[in-house]
């Protein structure tokens, strides 16, 4: 056993038949036979029973092998049998590879040729090495393109004679689709990709998109059109009525469509409307001068005679002076009013708005007055064809806000309010309020109204709205309103956000020439402009606010946001006064503001509730009308 283990010459007697029929070069070259020369035995019993060897270019070889041999079978032993530094016998094939590809390449290729074959380690050599070709490719590609291909584009300054120079910053133009977006690439304006944290880009551009999303329109669409069961008017007609179209424009606007719809419930002859000239603005406009007259006559022809003049056979005729009972049901006119029309064949209704109910009006009623608010009552061409043109000039080079900013002098005096006003503002608002006397009241507290959310928001507190809803500083904002008061009321917002424009400053004299000093067409242009706008918001819920929201959700549900005055101001004062900082602002107001973002959801108010005013209301109507598949008549 113990000579077994030294590897003595017992080992030769036990395998005697095996030597006469093997090789003599293959058995000792066995790891069994070989002994202590053997590379098993070298691990097992430590260096010091290795042969000598020596070292000849790069390779080893043992001395007793190499001096027992001739030169010529030397060089045979060579091709076949060379040691590597590592101890390993190499072939030819290996040889040749390790003094081509060098030491360190050549240890990882051998070791595939050794143990897969030369054809799989060549097959596996060439993945790898195509697999870094690929990532070297990718990685060239990003750092040329940018991360994702996404480049910030830098828009150019705007050259115009009508609008003041723009600020560089970044914007998206937000398609109609809503699904993408295009960057506006401006010539001789090359892209710059700046080093910045790509996944930072993202996050931007996923929020600029988010500020100017038209909301979900809950696959409403506009439903004006008559029923199978329409009838025209019939004949003869029952008399004429004619009417003075109070108020500011929209009120006349609300006024307008009420009495179409009176007319159609009477079966009487509507004439043009006149239109107020004794309200606060003393506007002499007439109803040409606003409205399309032709195109309101005829898109109404189905529905109600209309004329521009009573005809020649009640010319003669006094007319019967009539204020209709406010928010009056069908029943009123139909019942109380077409005999005393018939019997004095001419009424004139000396007040037109809010004169018909809301609720409980036949639905082909309802949607004769919407059809006359969003189709019939369109504006003349020379303030439509401008209001067109400013609405082009605003949206040229990024989206734009229409701010309907009611820090007015009327509108401060009649509510009370004179927050952030000097003490002489404060007072010439008062003495105002006592000349008109329907504004009069016992006492107003202007800071208890404005904590209770009653007063219009001030123009710093709406850009802090601005600031905190994420509008960047180049956002440019269309003022919709008349002149704002107060000698340093807009500097701040001005301050915020430079890009402020009013009719004022983006038309050319020329072009409001025929406007000018007529607040009613000069109305009628912010209109446009608000319609039209990308972002809608208004700080106080007049007559304007709620016709623009109502005509927005009724063209395909445009953004509009409608500001929480009474939590706003509470954050306001908060944030000035240092209780909060401007991260918790930020914070709570977005938060705020959440669900005052018109959506298709806010659709589902009670009809006809929210208050006088036409456009909410009627838009509101429209969408539970198609909702439950009414039809008109």
């Amino acid at each position: 056993m113990a000579s077994q283990r030294s590897g003595g010459s017992s080992v030769e007697p036990q395998h005697a038949a095996l030597l006469a029929n093997r090789d003599f070069t293959q058995v000792l070259l066995s790891p069994r036979f070989s002994g202590t020369n053997s590379p098993m035995a070298r691990r097992a019993l430590g260096p010091s029973l290795s042969s000598k060897r020596t070292q000849v270019d790069g390779l080893i070889y043992k001395d007793d092998e190499l001096n027992s041999l001739s030169p010529g079978s030397q060089r045979a032993y060579d091709h076949d049998h060379y040691l590597h530094q590592d101890g390993k016998r190499r072939s030819l094939i290996e040889y040749i590879l390790l003094r081509v590809l060098g030491e360190c390449l050549s240890r990882r290729t051998l070791g595939i040729v050794s143990s897969f074959s030369l054809k799989r380690g060549i097959r596996q050599s060439a993945f790898l090495f195509f697999s870094l070709l690929m990532i070297t490719f990718v990685l060239l590609k990003i750092s040329s393109a940018g991360f994702l291909g996404l480049d910030i584009v830098r828009e150019p300054i705007y050259h115009s004679q009508d609008l003041q120079t723009m600020p560089e910053h970044v914007f998206l133009r937000t398609l109609d689709n809503l699904v993408t977006t295009e960057a506006v690439v401006e010539p001789d304006y090359k892209i710059e990709t700046p080093q910045v944290d790509k996944r930072s880009i993202l996050q931007n551009l996923e929020a600029n998109v988010k500020l100017w999303m038209k909301p979900d329109s809950g696959k409403y669409e506009q439903c004006i059109s008559r029923g199978k069961s329409h009838k025209r008017p019939t004949e003869p007609t029952n008399g004429y009525i004619m009417v003075n179209a109070n108020g500011g424009l929209n009120q006349m606007r609300s006024g307008i469509c009420d009495m179409v719809a009176v007319a159609r419930l009477m079966n009487a002859t509507l004439i043009v409307p006149s239109l107020d000239h004794s309200s606060f603005w003393a506007d002499p406009s007439e109803f040409k001068d606003i409205f399309d007259v032709r195109h309101f006559i005829e898109s109404l022809e189905e529905d109600v005679r209309i004329l521009e003049a009573l005809p020649a056979s009640v010319a003669d005729v006094t007319p019967v002076k009539k204020a209709p009972v406010s928010w009056s049901k069908a029943s009123y006119f139909e019942e109380d009013l077409l005999p005393l029309l018939k019997e004095q064949k001419v009424l004139y209704f000396t007040h037109a708005d809010s004169r018909l109910a809301n609720n409980g009006i036949p639905d082909y009623i309802q949607q004769l007055r919407c059809r006359v608010n969003y189709h019939a009552l369109k504006y003349a061409e020379p303030i439509q064809s401008l209001g067109e043109k400013l609405v082009k000039r605003m949206r040229d080079d990024s989206p734009y806000i229409a701010l309907h900013l009611r820090y007015e002098k009327d509108m401060l005096a009649f509510t009370g309010c004179d927050h952030g006003l000097s003490s002489g503002e404060a007072q010439e608002l008062y003495e105002m309020r006592q000349k008109v006397k329907h504004w009069k009241e016992k006492e107003i507290d202007g800071e208890e109204r404005r904590n209770q959310g009653g007063c219009p928001s001030t123009p710093r507190e709406t850009a802090l709205l601005l600031k905190a809803l994420g509008y960047p500083e180049s956002t440019k904002i269309y003022i919709v309103a008349g002149e704002i008061y107060g000698a340093e009321s807009m500097d701040f917002l001005k301050q915020s956000y430079p890009n402020v424009y009013t009719h004022a400053n983006l038309a050319t004299a020329e072009e409001l020439d025929t406007l000018k000093g007529y607040q009613n067409r000069l109305a009628a242009l912010d209109y446009i402009l608000a319609l039209e706008s990308d972002v809608f918001i208004y700080t106080y819920d007049g007559n304007m606010a709620k016709a623009v929201q109502g005509h927005r959700r009724f063209e395909n549900h445009r953004k509009t946001i409608s500001p929480d005055r009474q939590n706003l101001v509470r954050l306001v004062d908060d944030f000035e006064s240092g209780v909060i900082s401007w991260e918790s602002f930020e914070v709570q107001v977005r938060k705020l503001h959440e669900d005052r973002i018109v959506a298709s959801s806010s659709l589902w108010q009670p009809l006809w509730v929210l208050s006088k005013s036409f456009g909410v209301d009627r838009a509101l109507w429209f969408a539970k009308f198609l909702a439950r598949g009414a039809r008109g008549h």
